[in-house]
């Protein structure tokens, strides 16, 4: 979390997608719980530089959120919106509720050890390619990545206000992880 003059983590909470009618209206990819929970958080930040959206009112359609912003009129103005990404600062989100549960940006900058405490390197994404959740760590004497499962035999223990992660690296394949003929 950030104090004083640091910059807060920013958690992107969705994107704009196609235009929704000639009103104006666009398509977000929520990536909250709830999608409706999107229009809750006030002004947010995109990765345009000096752009803010706000959502004036919002209601779900199939698997996206449909929204009015604040300053949207028209679909021209709608369509230059398509693929901006939506912030939120850390900060203004609760807390997960299971001790199980973690926000990316959270892992992120973590120390990555072993059990017996050796140190592999910093959690430097959180990425999932189709699969399930990877942790990428990068060595700091090499600068080599490796991405690890973010299972739980994998990852048993988080400490996020610690600042540290235990990684329990497979050593051994497990039955049904033979490498293909």
């Amino acid at each position: 979390m950030a104090t004083g003059g640091a910059t807060a983590k920013k958690l992107l909470i969705g994107r704009i997608g196609s235009v929704h009618g000639v009103r104006g209206e666009v398509r977000i990819q929520s990536y909250t719980e709830d999608p409706l929970a999107l229009a809750g958080y006030g002004p947010l930040a995109t990765n345009k530089p000096g752009l803010t959206i706000t959502i004036l009112s919002a209601r779900t359609n199939t698997n996206v959120l449909v929204a009015k912003l604040a300053g949207v009129n028209d679909r021209n103005a709608a369509e230059k919106l398509n693929g901006v990404e939506l912030y939120v600062d850390r900060d203004l989100l609760p807390p997960p509720q299971d001790e199980d549960d973690f926000y990316h940006a959270d892992l992120i900058g973590l120390e990555a050890r072993l059990a017996g405490g050796t140190v592999l390197g910093e959690v430097i994404t959180v990425p999932n390619f189709g699969a399930g959740d990877l942790i990428e760590i990068r060595d700091p004497r090499s600068g080599d990545t490796y991405l690890y499962p973010f299972t739980r035999r994998v990852v048993p223990e988080v400490h996020v206000k610690e600042g540290y992660l235990v990684i329990e690296v497979p050593l051994e394949a497990e039955p049904g992880d033979e490498e293909p003929d």
